[in-house]
């Protein structure tokens, strides 16, 4: 794509180092985002950023569906990125384009000519055959998805990467989400601020503005920011230096409220009422009765979503993907978990367990959806009194006389008032109130119970009549547990 497409055929001097480039078809430019892997992708989302709108997974014609493949096509799906496969090395004499259709259909990206949605493109990247399907297939897709930015307000982007330059100091590759960058605005880039003194595209030429999705490197902040940080234009310097400050305090906060790897996921969970897990087994056969085990648990309220599998130990990238989608990762029979990757699932605040037995393994996820559950309140009628006299009535509270003729009444009470009967012969309730507090004579007490007189401080939304009759009842929490 670069040799053959980049604009005005700049191709030789492309700084390897930007991360990102700009191509143009049909008077459109398209801006790929050029990462190892699925790496920056992984490590942006963990931090809470979106930059990439369609995400292509390419696969070998002679290959097929690699674990790395299925890995990068998972974290695709989670993000709710649309995606295109690009089927490369075409070329091949033992290339066959069915059998990675078939494999496709297997994961759930069922291709258009199969009767599914996805586009799937024959490439060669050694002769370029394909290249210009596949740019039209972009342009296409990003219209069918109105993706759409206003350049015409100051600047959002994104950062892609960064690092310290000998000569120019702390530089960013920066994805302009929306907005129009220009130079010299002041910014803010997650900790970092400062004034844009460099900037420019990624054949290395100066530019004094950048418009929507265009990647640039600039250069001229405090300090160097990092993977996915925000970056946003400011009036001025001294504004600039406030709000990174601000940041940088919300930041340090936020590292000591860290609670634990589990409370946190929890707490994500419960918002979206969806466990997402990935999961690593030693063998196949094991994963497919974990899977067949785990889709038995069902429940209206929470819901559990497997967002990637493997056979094999618990990875670094596991960890990442777990990071950025709010999962838990399980070893089932796998080998230890490696110092450098319970390092990292300690600082990405990731839950990481390890099963030897399935039905352990099952109870544990059965205590986290059980944890999601919203709790179940019931009312527990616990006792009636019959107001005798009324002694005061100010606006919404009244103190009232009353006897307890049933079970019992309880201080802070809730309470349904019942004056007579229908016709239907049945309580006829009038509105509802409190008891906001309880006297025996002239003590507070907490409850008194049947053949007592009292003193009532009583809040409603009706007046009371002497006669009238007063049911009192809790709301006693009920613990939803999934079987």
């Amino acid at each position: 794509i670069r040799e053959a497409n980049v604009v005005a055929g700049e191709s030789g001097g492309i700084t390897q180092h930007i991360g990102a480039y700009q191509v143009q078809k049909k008077g459109k430019r398209i801006t790929f985002l050029d990462t190892p892997g699925h790496e920056a992708f992984t490590s942006m989302r963990a931090r809470g950023a979106k930059v990439t709108d369609i995400a292509i997974l390419i696969v070998a014609a002679d290959e097929g569906m690699k674990p790395q493949t299925i890995e990068a096509m998972d974290h695709a799906k989670d993000a709710g990125v649309p995606i295109i496969v690009a089927v490369n090395k075409m070329d091949k004499p033992e290339a066959n384009l069915d059998k990675v259709k078939g494999e496709l259909s297997e994961h759930g990206l069922q291709p258009e000519d199969w009767g599914g949605k996805t586009i799937v493109c024959p490439i060669s990247a050694l002769k370029g055959d394909g290249i210009d399907d596949l740019l039209d297939m972009i342009i296409l897709t990003a219209e069918m998805e109105d993706l759409q930015a206003n350049p015409n307000r100051e600047a959002v982007g994104t950062v892609i990467e960064a690092h310290l330059d000998q000569s120019l100091g702390p530089v960013a590759t920066i994805l302009v989400n929306t907005g129009t960058l220009k130079i010299m605005n002041n910014v803010v880039v997650g900790n970092a601020y400062g004034r844009i003194k460099i900037m420019k595209d990624s054949n290395s030429n100066a530019l004094r503005t950048a418009g929507p999705s265009r990647p640039v490197m600039i250069a001229g902040l405090s300090e160097t920011p990092v993977s996915g940080d925000i970056l946003q234009v400011v009036k001025n310097e001294k504004v600039a230096r406030d709000k990174a400050e601000e940041i940088r305090l919300i930041n340090k906060e936020a590292s000591h409220a860290r609670t634990s790897a589990a409370n946190q996921l929890l707490a994500h969970v419960k918002q979206d009422k969806v466990l997402k897990l990935i999961i690593k087994a030693d063998t196949k056969g094991s994963m497919e009765a974990i899977r067949q085990s785990i889709g038995k648990i069902k429940d209206d309220e929470v819901a559990v979503k497997i967002i990637h599998t493997g056979v094999g130990k618990v990875s670094e990238s596991d960890v990442m993907m777990a990071a950025a989608s709010n999962a838990l990762v399980i070893g089932f029979h796998t080998d230890f978990v490696s110092p450098v990757v319970s390092k990292i699932a300690e600082r990405e605040n990731v839950e990481v367990q390890k099963h030897e037995i399935i039905y352990a393994l099952l109870e544990e996820i059965k205590k986290f959806l059980t944890g999601m559950l919203d709790a179940e309140f019931e009312e527990v009628v616990i006792g009636r009194a019959e107001v005798k006299q009324i002694f005061l009535t100010k606006k919404k509270d009244m103190i009232i006389g009353a006897r307890i003729t049933s079970g019992k009444l309880q201080n802070k009470a809730k309470l349904r008032i019942i004056r007579g009967r229908t016709e239907e012969d049945e309580d006829n309730i009038v509105g509802k109130g409190e008891i906001e507090t309880l006297r025996k004579v002239d003590e507070v007490v907490k409850e008194l119970k049947e053949g007592n007189e009292c003193g009532i401080k009583y809040r409603g939304d009706v007046s009371l009549e002497e006669g009238d009759i007063l049911e009192a009842y809790i709301e006693e929490e009920r613990k939803r547990v999934i079987e």
